[in-house]
Protein backbone atom coordinates (compact mmCIF):
# COMPACT_ATOMS: atom_id res chain seq x y z
CA UNK A 1 0.00 0.00 0.00
CA UNK A 2 1.88 3.55 -1.06
CA UNK A 3 2.10 5.96 1.42
CA UNK A 4 -0.75 8.68 2.25
CA UNK A 5 -0.57 11.98 0.36
CA UNK A 6 -1.79 13.44 2.97
CA UNK A 7 -2.41 13.53 6.61
CA UNK A 8 -4.95 10.85 7.99
CA UNK A 9 -8.66 11.30 8.84
CA UNK A 10 -10.83 8.61 10.75
CA UNK A 11 -14.84 9.09 9.66
CA UNK A 12 -17.55 6.99 11.53
CA UNK A 13 -20.96 6.17 11.09
CA UNK A 14 -22.28 5.00 14.06
CA UNK A 15 -25.99 3.55 12.70
CA UNK A 16 -28.86 1.55 13.75
CA UNK A 17 -27.39 -2.27 13.01
CA UNK A 18 -23.56 -1.27 13.22
CA UNK A 19 -20.53 1.38 13.32
CA UNK A 20 -18.07 1.96 10.80
CA UNK A 21 -15.22 3.42 10.48
CA UNK A 22 -12.95 4.49 8.16
CA UNK A 23 -9.28 6.08 7.97
CA UNK A 24 -8.89 8.43 4.78
CA UNK A 25 -6.02 10.07 3.09
CA UNK A 26 -7.20 13.93 3.94
CA UNK A 27 -5.61 14.67 0.72
CA UNK A 28 -6.92 11.70 -2.18
CA UNK A 29 -10.00 10.80 -0.31
CA UNK A 30 -8.33 7.21 -0.58
CA UNK A 31 -9.74 4.70 2.07
CA UNK A 32 -6.75 3.49 3.84
CA UNK A 33 -8.40 1.23 6.72
CA UNK A 34 -11.59 0.68 7.76
CA UNK A 35 -13.51 -2.04 10.36
CA UNK A 36 -16.56 -2.43 11.57
CA UNK A 37 -18.61 -4.32 14.29
CA UNK A 38 -22.44 -4.64 15.06
CA UNK A 39 -24.81 -3.68 17.66
CA UNK A 40 -28.29 -4.59 18.68
CA UNK A 41 -31.92 -3.38 18.53
CA UNK A 42 -34.64 -4.56 21.18
CA UNK A 43 -37.79 -6.52 19.16
CA UNK A 44 -41.16 -6.02 20.41
CA UNK A 45 -43.34 -2.88 21.21
CA UNK A 46 -40.04 -0.28 21.40
CA UNK A 47 -36.76 -0.32 19.80
CA UNK A 48 -33.86 0.54 21.59
CA UNK A 49 -30.44 -0.43 22.10
CA UNK A 50 -27.45 -0.06 24.78
CA UNK A 51 -25.25 2.74 23.95
CA UNK A 52 -22.67 1.64 25.47
CA UNK A 53 -22.82 -0.92 22.70
CA UNK A 54 -22.09 1.99 20.99
CA UNK A 55 -18.89 2.87 22.25
CA UNK A 56 -17.75 -1.29 22.17
CA UNK A 57 -18.26 -1.89 18.22
CA UNK A 58 -16.71 2.03 17.74
CA UNK A 59 -13.44 0.78 19.77
CA UNK A 60 -13.43 -2.64 17.60
CA UNK A 61 -14.19 -1.09 14.33
CA UNK A 62 -11.08 1.45 15.39
CA UNK A 63 -8.97 -1.53 16.34
CA UNK A 64 -9.41 -3.52 13.06
CA UNK A 65 -8.40 -0.23 11.47
CA UNK A 66 -4.96 -0.69 12.66
CA UNK A 67 -2.05 1.69 12.92
CA UNK A 68 -3.40 4.12 10.57
CA UNK A 69 -5.73 4.92 13.22
CA UNK A 70 -3.16 5.78 15.31
CA UNK A 71 -1.86 7.96 12.63
CA UNK A 72 -5.03 9.94 12.25
CA UNK A 73 -4.89 14.01 13.05
CA UNK A 74 -8.42 14.19 13.41
CA UNK A 75 -12.16 12.22 13.74
CA UNK A 76 -15.55 12.94 13.31
CA UNK A 77 -18.59 10.93 14.19
CA UNK A 78 -21.59 10.66 12.12
CA UNK A 79 -24.81 8.69 13.72
CA UNK A 80 -27.98 7.75 13.65
CA UNK A 81 -30.62 10.77 14.74
CA UNK A 82 -33.19 11.12 17.14
CA UNK A 83 -32.36 8.67 19.82
CA UNK A 84 -33.06 9.67 23.33
CA UNK A 85 -29.92 8.96 25.38
CA UNK A 86 -30.21 9.58 29.39
CA UNK A 87 -26.59 9.47 31.31
CA UNK A 88 -26.52 9.63 35.07
CA UNK A 89 -24.02 11.91 37.44
CA UNK A 90 -21.36 9.56 36.37
CA UNK A 91 -21.82 9.36 32.55
CA UNK A 92 -23.51 5.73 32.42
CA UNK A 93 -26.87 5.17 30.64
CA UNK A 94 -29.87 5.44 32.72
CA UNK A 95 -31.68 2.79 30.66
CA UNK A 96 -30.98 1.64 26.90
CA UNK A 97 -31.49 4.53 24.56
CA UNK A 98 -34.92 4.97 22.57
CA UNK A 99 -34.02 4.78 18.74
CA UNK A 100 -35.65 6.89 16.13
CA UNK A 101 -37.13 4.05 15.02
CA UNK A 102 -39.10 3.81 18.42
CA UNK A 103 -42.46 5.19 17.44
CA UNK A 104 -44.32 4.29 21.31
CA UNK A 105 -44.24 8.50 21.62
CA UNK A 106 -46.79 8.63 19.22
CA UNK A 107 -49.71 10.16 21.62
CA UNK A 108 -47.28 12.13 23.21
CA UNK A 109 -46.21 13.82 19.67
CA UNK A 110 -49.87 14.58 18.83
CA UNK A 111 -50.65 15.94 22.61
CA UNK A 112 -47.61 17.99 22.40
CA UNK A 113 -48.08 19.90 18.36
CA UNK A 114 -52.02 20.49 20.03
CA UNK A 115 -50.21 22.03 23.42
CA UNK A 116 -47.92 24.30 21.89
CA UNK A 117 -49.67 26.50 19.48
CA UNK A 118 -50.33 23.48 16.74
CA UNK A 119 -48.47 22.30 13.57
CA UNK A 120 -48.15 25.67 11.98
CA UNK A 121 -46.45 26.81 14.78
CA UNK A 122 -44.20 24.00 15.32
CA UNK A 123 -42.90 24.36 11.66
CA UNK A 124 -42.35 28.03 11.69
CA UNK A 125 -40.73 27.34 15.39
CA UNK A 126 -38.27 24.95 14.94
CA UNK A 127 -38.63 23.95 10.90
CA UNK A 128 -40.36 20.72 11.59
CA UNK A 129 -43.45 19.16 12.74
CA UNK A 130 -42.66 16.42 15.48
CA UNK A 131 -43.73 12.88 15.03
CA UNK A 132 -42.82 9.91 17.30
CA UNK A 133 -39.60 9.65 15.78
CA UNK A 134 -38.08 13.27 17.34
CA UNK A 135 -36.56 13.12 20.44
CA UNK A 136 -38.76 15.44 22.37
CA UNK A 137 -41.62 13.70 21.92
CA UNK A 138 -39.50 10.33 23.48
CA UNK A 139 -38.64 12.19 26.66
CA UNK A 140 -42.46 12.98 26.65
CA UNK A 141 -42.66 9.31 26.84
CA UNK A 142 -39.97 8.64 29.37
CA UNK A 143 -41.43 11.08 31.78
CA UNK A 144 -44.91 9.85 31.38
CA UNK A 145 -43.82 5.98 31.98
CA UNK A 146 -40.27 5.92 33.46
CA UNK A 147 -40.07 8.97 35.46
CA UNK A 148 -37.57 7.57 37.89
CA UNK A 149 -35.25 7.41 34.91
CA UNK A 150 -36.40 10.97 34.04
CA UNK A 151 -35.20 11.75 38.06
CA UNK A 152 -32.26 9.47 37.66
CA UNK A 153 -30.65 11.69 34.56
CA UNK A 154 -28.28 14.35 34.47
CA UNK A 155 -27.51 14.42 30.95
CA UNK A 156 -29.67 14.11 27.65
CA UNK A 157 -27.43 13.19 24.40
CA UNK A 158 -27.84 11.94 21.07
CA UNK A 159 -26.14 8.90 19.64
CA UNK A 160 -23.52 10.94 17.86
CA UNK A 161 -23.06 12.89 21.08
CA UNK A 162 -22.43 10.44 23.33
CA UNK A 163 -19.57 8.65 21.66
CA UNK A 164 -18.08 12.67 21.00
CA UNK A 165 -17.97 12.75 24.75
CA UNK A 166 -16.75 9.63 25.63
CA UNK A 167 -14.01 10.47 22.80
CA UNK A 168 -13.54 14.58 24.30
CA UNK A 169 -15.05 14.38 27.80
CA UNK A 170 -17.02 17.60 26.61
CA UNK A 171 -20.68 17.50 26.18
CA UNK A 172 -21.64 18.60 22.20
CA UNK A 173 -23.56 18.40 19.71
CA UNK A 174 -23.96 20.34 16.50
CA UNK A 175 -26.80 22.24 14.38
CA UNK A 176 -27.61 19.12 11.86
CA UNK A 177 -28.24 16.76 14.67
CA UNK A 178 -29.58 19.35 17.28
CA UNK A 179 -32.57 20.36 14.27
CA UNK A 180 -33.86 16.50 14.85
CA UNK A 181 -34.51 16.90 18.28
CA UNK A 182 -37.61 19.04 18.11
CA UNK A 183 -36.31 21.54 20.97
CA UNK A 184 -33.93 23.34 18.96
CA UNK A 185 -35.07 25.73 17.28
CA UNK A 186 -33.72 26.58 13.29
CA UNK A 187 -35.49 30.07 13.50
CA UNK A 188 -33.33 31.12 16.00
CA UNK A 189 -31.09 28.60 15.95
CA UNK A 190 -31.07 28.06 19.55
CA UNK A 191 -32.73 25.48 22.11
CA UNK A 192 -36.24 26.48 22.88
CA UNK A 193 -36.85 27.27 26.64
CA UNK A 194 -40.24 27.58 26.03
CA UNK A 195 -40.66 23.92 24.52
CA UNK A 196 -38.10 22.70 27.14
CA UNK A 197 -40.11 23.93 30.06
CA UNK A 198 -43.25 22.24 28.82
CA UNK A 199 -41.53 18.99 28.58
CA UNK A 200 -39.86 19.85 32.12
CA UNK A 201 -36.46 19.39 30.58
CA UNK A 202 -33.71 21.33 32.04
CA UNK A 203 -31.46 23.19 29.44
CA UNK A 204 -28.24 22.42 31.61
CA UNK A 205 -28.66 18.75 30.80
CA UNK A 206 -27.91 19.14 27.09
CA UNK A 207 -24.88 19.75 25.21
CA UNK A 208 -23.67 22.95 23.50
CA UNK A 209 -24.17 23.20 20.12
CA UNK A 210 -20.66 23.52 18.32
CA UNK A 211 -20.70 25.55 15.73
CA UNK A 212 -19.50 24.40 11.91
CA UNK A 213 -16.00 24.10 11.71
CA UNK A 214 -14.99 24.58 15.27
CA UNK A 215 -13.12 21.93 17.25
CA UNK A 216 -15.56 20.06 19.47
CA UNK A 217 -12.13 18.88 21.67
CA UNK A 218 -9.26 16.26 21.45
CA UNK A 219 -9.06 12.70 22.27
CA UNK A 220 -8.52 12.64 26.12
CA UNK A 221 -6.40 9.80 27.17
CA UNK A 222 -8.91 7.88 29.44
CA UNK A 223 -9.54 4.83 27.39
CA UNK A 224 -7.75 2.50 25.26
CA UNK A 225 -8.41 4.00 21.70
CA UNK A 226 -5.58 3.64 18.81
CA UNK A 227 -5.54 7.11 18.52
CA UNK A 228 -2.30 9.51 19.87
CA UNK A 229 -3.45 11.59 22.66
CA UNK A 230 -4.65 15.26 21.35
CA UNK A 231 -6.25 13.92 17.86
CA UNK A 232 -8.81 16.79 16.87
CA UNK A 233 -12.76 15.48 17.43
CA UNK A 234 -15.03 17.88 14.99
CA UNK A 235 -18.41 17.95 15.58
CA UNK A 236 -20.01 15.04 13.89
CA UNK A 237 -23.45 15.24 13.50
CA UNK A 238 -26.38 13.31 12.43
CA UNK A 239 -26.61 10.32 9.09
CA UNK A 240 -28.40 12.20 6.48
CA UNK A 241 -26.60 15.46 7.29
CA UNK A 242 -23.07 13.45 6.92
CA UNK A 243 -24.18 11.95 4.10
CA UNK A 244 -25.07 15.18 2.28
CA UNK A 245 -21.62 16.17 3.50
CA UNK A 246 -19.90 12.95 1.91
CA UNK A 247 -21.44 13.65 -1.14
CA UNK A 248 -20.49 17.06 -1.91
CA UNK A 249 -23.85 18.20 -2.21
CA UNK A 250 -25.05 21.16 -3.60
CA UNK A 251 -28.54 22.81 -3.78
CA UNK A 252 -30.86 21.37 -6.06
CA UNK A 253 -30.13 17.78 -6.16
CA UNK A 254 -32.10 15.05 -4.87
CA UNK A 255 -30.76 12.25 -2.52
CA UNK A 256 -32.90 9.47 -2.46
CA UNK A 257 -31.34 6.55 0.14
CA UNK A 258 -32.42 3.24 0.79
CA UNK A 259 -31.34 1.69 4.39
CA UNK A 260 -33.11 0.39 7.11
CA UNK A 261 -35.17 3.78 6.66
CA UNK A 262 -35.79 5.33 3.44
CA UNK A 263 -35.30 9.23 3.22
CA UNK A 264 -34.97 11.70 0.54
CA UNK A 265 -33.35 15.01 0.94
CA UNK A 266 -31.74 18.21 -0.82
CA UNK A 267 -29.99 21.09 0.30
CA UNK A 268 -31.45 24.43 0.24
CA UNK A 269 -30.25 27.91 1.07
CA UNK A 270 -33.89 28.78 2.12
CA UNK A 271 -34.85 27.38 5.60
CA UNK A 272 -37.64 25.01 5.34
CA UNK A 273 -40.87 25.07 7.26
CA UNK A 274 -43.76 22.67 5.96
CA UNK A 275 -46.97 23.03 8.42
CA UNK A 276 -48.14 19.24 7.28
CA UNK A 277 -45.10 17.29 8.88
CA UNK A 278 -44.45 15.71 6.00
CA UNK A 279 -40.55 17.77 5.36
CA UNK A 280 -38.83 18.15 8.50
CA UNK A 281 -37.07 21.40 8.00
CA UNK A 282 -33.57 19.85 9.37
CA UNK A 283 -30.11 22.05 9.29
CA UNK A 284 -27.04 20.99 7.80
CA UNK A 285 -23.51 20.57 9.17
CA UNK A 286 -22.66 23.54 7.48
CA UNK A 287 -24.25 26.72 7.54
CA UNK A 288 -27.50 25.60 4.90
CA UNK A 289 -30.80 23.17 5.01
CA UNK A 290 -31.39 19.92 4.66
CA UNK A 291 -35.23 19.12 3.97
CA UNK A 292 -36.30 15.82 4.26
CA UNK A 293 -39.04 13.36 4.26
CA UNK A 294 -38.27 9.65 5.89
CA UNK A 295 -39.75 6.59 6.14
CA UNK A 296 -39.56 3.86 8.61
CA UNK A 297 -39.75 0.99 6.16
CA UNK A 298 -37.64 0.26 3.44
CA UNK A 299 -35.11 -2.00 2.96
CA UNK A 300 -35.12 -4.15 5.88
CA UNK A 301 -39.34 -4.07 4.81
CA UNK A 302 -38.84 -5.19 1.68
CA UNK A 303 -36.24 -8.47 2.92
CA UNK A 304 -38.73 -9.20 5.09
CA UNK A 305 -41.40 -9.87 2.46
CA UNK A 306 -38.83 -11.67 0.26
CA UNK A 307 -37.98 -13.94 3.09
CA UNK A 308 -41.59 -14.71 3.86
CA UNK A 309 -42.24 -15.52 0.41
CA UNK A 310 -38.71 -17.54 0.39
CA UNK A 311 -37.80 -15.49 -2.24
CA UNK A 312 -34.34 -13.97 -3.10
CA UNK A 313 -34.74 -10.31 -2.91
CA UNK A 314 -33.90 -9.64 -6.78
CA UNK A 315 -36.47 -12.57 -7.74
CA UNK A 316 -39.61 -9.83 -8.38
CA UNK A 317 -41.79 -10.06 -11.31
CA UNK A 318 -43.46 -7.41 -13.29
CA UNK A 319 -46.76 -6.67 -10.92
CA UNK A 320 -50.32 -6.50 -12.34
CA UNK A 321 -53.55 -4.80 -9.91
CA UNK A 322 -51.54 -6.22 -6.63
CA UNK A 323 -50.76 -3.59 -3.87
CA UNK A 324 -48.32 -4.24 -0.70
CA UNK A 325 -47.77 -0.96 1.51
CA UNK A 326 -45.10 -2.63 3.59
CA UNK A 327 -46.00 -0.55 6.53
CA UNK A 328 -44.15 -3.64 9.51
CA UNK A 329 -42.97 -0.93 11.96
CA UNK A 330 -46.01 1.82 11.72
CA UNK A 331 -44.92 4.87 9.17
CA UNK A 332 -43.72 8.24 9.02
CA UNK A 333 -44.15 9.05 5.79
CA UNK A 334 -47.41 9.07 5.43
CA UNK A 335 -47.82 9.13 9.23
CA UNK A 336 -49.37 6.59 10.55
CA UNK A 337 -47.44 5.16 13.26
CA UNK A 338 -49.94 2.61 14.24
CA UNK A 339 -49.90 1.11 10.43
CA UNK A 340 -49.27 -2.80 9.88
CA UNK A 341 -48.86 -4.34 6.60
CA UNK A 342 -51.70 -4.51 3.82
CA UNK A 343 -52.12 -6.14 0.87
CA UNK A 344 -54.69 -5.78 -1.74
CA UNK A 345 -55.71 -6.98 -4.73
CA UNK A 346 -54.31 -10.58 -4.22
CA UNK A 347 -55.59 -13.35 -7.01
CA UNK A 348 -55.13 -17.03 -7.77
CA UNK A 349 -53.08 -16.20 -10.74
CA UNK A 350 -51.07 -13.73 -8.20
CA UNK A 351 -47.41 -14.65 -7.96
CA UNK A 352 -44.39 -14.80 -5.53
CA UNK A 353 -42.47 -12.39 -7.00
CA UNK A 354 -45.23 -10.08 -8.34
CA UNK A 355 -46.15 -9.87 -4.73
CA UNK A 356 -42.21 -9.41 -4.05
CA UNK A 357 -42.10 -6.11 -6.55
CA UNK A 358 -45.76 -5.09 -4.79
CA UNK A 359 -43.95 -4.72 -2.09
CA UNK A 360 -41.05 -2.33 -3.39
CA UNK A 361 -43.65 -0.67 -5.14
CA UNK A 362 -45.16 0.15 -2.04
CA UNK A 363 -42.01 1.86 -0.37
CA UNK A 364 -40.70 3.62 -3.14
CA UNK A 365 -44.37 5.37 -3.42
CA UNK A 366 -43.53 6.68 0.08
CA UNK A 367 -40.76 8.18 -1.08
CA UNK A 368 -41.46 9.48 -4.18
CA UNK A 369 -44.54 11.33 -2.58
CA UNK A 370 -42.29 13.73 -0.96
CA UNK A 371 -39.77 13.90 -3.23
CA UNK A 372 -41.32 17.39 -4.85
CA UNK A 373 -41.78 18.31 -1.13
CA UNK A 374 -37.71 18.81 -0.53
CA UNK A 375 -36.90 20.76 -3.51
CA UNK A 376 -36.67 24.51 -4.02
CA UNK A 377 -39.34 25.20 -6.47
CA UNK A 378 -36.80 26.73 -8.93
CA UNK A 379 -34.57 22.73 -8.85
CA UNK A 380 -34.33 21.21 -12.01
CA UNK A 381 -37.08 17.68 -11.44
CA UNK A 382 -35.36 16.07 -15.13
CA UNK A 383 -31.83 15.63 -13.57
CA UNK A 384 -30.33 12.60 -12.02
CA UNK A 385 -32.12 11.09 -8.58
CA UNK A 386 -28.58 10.47 -6.66
CA UNK A 387 -29.24 6.55 -4.97
CA UNK A 388 -27.13 5.63 -2.13
CA UNK A 389 -27.44 3.49 0.76
CA UNK A 390 -27.87 -0.50 1.33
CA UNK A 391 -30.75 -1.09 -1.95
CA UNK A 392 -28.89 1.44 -3.96
CA UNK A 393 -27.07 -0.95 -5.97
CA UNK A 394 -30.14 -3.63 -5.81
CA UNK A 395 -31.30 -4.02 -9.29
CA UNK A 396 -34.99 -4.49 -8.02
CA UNK A 397 -34.40 -1.24 -6.30
CA UNK A 398 -33.02 0.42 -8.88
CA UNK A 399 -35.46 -0.50 -11.67
CA UNK A 400 -38.35 0.13 -9.19
CA UNK A 401 -36.85 4.23 -8.27
CA UNK A 402 -37.09 4.47 -12.18
CA UNK A 403 -39.96 3.14 -13.14
CA UNK A 404 -42.22 5.14 -10.84
CA UNK A 405 -39.76 8.46 -10.39
CA UNK A 406 -39.20 8.94 -14.42
CA UNK A 407 -35.77 10.17 -14.03
CA UNK A 408 -32.48 9.05 -14.59
CA UNK A 409 -30.66 7.37 -11.56
CA UNK A 410 -27.11 8.09 -10.75
CA UNK A 411 -25.76 6.10 -8.60
CA UNK A 412 -22.14 6.61 -6.51
CA UNK A 413 -19.30 4.11 -6.40
CA UNK A 414 -18.40 4.98 -3.08
CA UNK A 415 -20.18 2.99 -0.58
CA UNK A 416 -19.84 4.54 3.18
CA UNK A 417 -21.22 7.74 2.56
CA UNK A 418 -22.11 8.54 5.66
CA UNK A 419 -18.42 8.04 7.30
CA UNK A 420 -17.06 9.65 4.26
CA UNK A 421 -18.73 12.83 5.31
CA UNK A 422 -17.69 12.65 8.82
CA UNK A 423 -14.20 12.01 7.57
CA UNK A 424 -14.56 15.23 5.20
CA UNK A 425 -15.20 16.84 8.30
CA UNK A 426 -12.49 15.95 10.08
CA UNK A 427 -10.13 16.70 6.66
CA UNK A 428 -12.01 20.12 6.76
CA UNK A 429 -10.71 21.10 10.44
CA UNK A 430 -6.81 20.68 9.26
CA UNK A 431 -7.35 22.17 6.06
CA UNK A 432 -10.15 25.11 6.74
CA UNK A 433 -12.36 24.01 3.90
CA UNK A 434 -16.14 23.53 3.71
CA UNK A 435 -16.38 19.53 4.29
CA UNK A 436 -18.55 19.30 1.21
CA UNK A 437 -15.65 21.04 -0.82
CA UNK A 438 -13.75 19.02 0.43
CA UNK A 439 -15.80 15.59 -1.05
CA UNK A 440 -16.03 17.36 -4.35
CA UNK A 441 -12.71 17.39 -4.25
CA UNK A 442 -12.19 13.57 -3.37
CA UNK A 443 -15.09 12.89 -6.20
CA UNK A 444 -17.34 10.67 -4.29
CA UNK A 445 -20.64 11.27 -6.00
CA UNK A 446 -19.10 9.86 -9.00
CA UNK A 447 -20.42 6.96 -10.02
CA UNK A 448 -22.61 5.57 -13.17
CA UNK A 449 -26.05 7.18 -14.55
CA UNK A 450 -29.20 4.94 -14.99
CA UNK A 451 -31.19 6.50 -17.78
CA UNK A 452 -34.65 7.57 -17.30
CA UNK A 453 -37.64 5.35 -18.53
CA UNK A 454 -41.14 6.00 -18.91
CA UNK A 455 -42.88 7.03 -15.52
CA UNK A 456 -45.50 3.99 -14.21
CA UNK A 457 -48.30 6.51 -13.49
CA UNK A 458 -51.35 3.83 -13.46
CA UNK A 459 -48.87 1.69 -10.42
CA UNK A 460 -48.75 5.10 -8.95
CA UNK A 461 -52.41 5.88 -9.08
CA UNK A 462 -53.56 2.28 -7.32
CA UNK A 463 -51.35 2.70 -5.04
CA UNK A 464 -52.18 6.28 -3.54
CA UNK A 465 -56.27 5.13 -4.29
CA UNK A 466 -55.54 2.04 -2.25
CA UNK A 467 -53.47 4.05 0.51
CA UNK A 468 -56.44 6.50 0.40
CA UNK A 469 -59.38 4.44 1.02
CA UNK A 470 -57.49 2.03 3.23
CA UNK A 471 -56.49 4.97 5.81
CA UNK A 472 -59.00 4.62 8.63
CA UNK A 473 -58.00 1.13 9.05
CA UNK A 474 -54.26 2.08 8.85
CA UNK A 475 -54.86 4.95 11.29
CA UNK A 476 -56.38 2.77 13.85
CA UNK A 477 -54.67 1.76 17.23
CA UNK A 478 -53.83 -2.03 17.77
CA UNK A 479 -56.27 -3.57 20.30
CA UNK A 480 -53.96 -3.88 24.15
CA UNK A 481 -54.07 -7.42 25.33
Amino acid sequence: MSAAEGPLVVGVDSSTQSTKALVVDASTGRVVASGQAPHTVSTGAGRESDPRQWWEALCEALHQCGEPAHEAAAVSIGGQQHGLVTLDAQGDPVRPALLWNDVRSAPQARRLVEELGGPKVWAERTGSVPGPSFTVTKWAWLAEHEPEAVRATAAVRLPHDYLTERLTGRGTTDRGDASGTGWWATATEAYDEEILAHVGLDPALLPRVVRPGEVAGTVRDAHDLPFSKGTLVAPGTGDNAAAALGLGLCPGTAVLSLGTSGTVYALSNRRPADPTGTVTGFADAHRDWLPLACTLNCTLAVDRIAALLGLDREAVEPATGVTLLPYLDGERTPALPHASGLLHGLRHDTTAGQLLQAAYDGAVHSLLGALDLVLDTDADRTAPLLLIGGGARGAAWQGTVRRLSGRPVQVPEARELVALGAAAQAAGLLTGEDPAAVARRWDTARGPVLEAVERDEATLARIAGVLSDAEPLLEREPERH
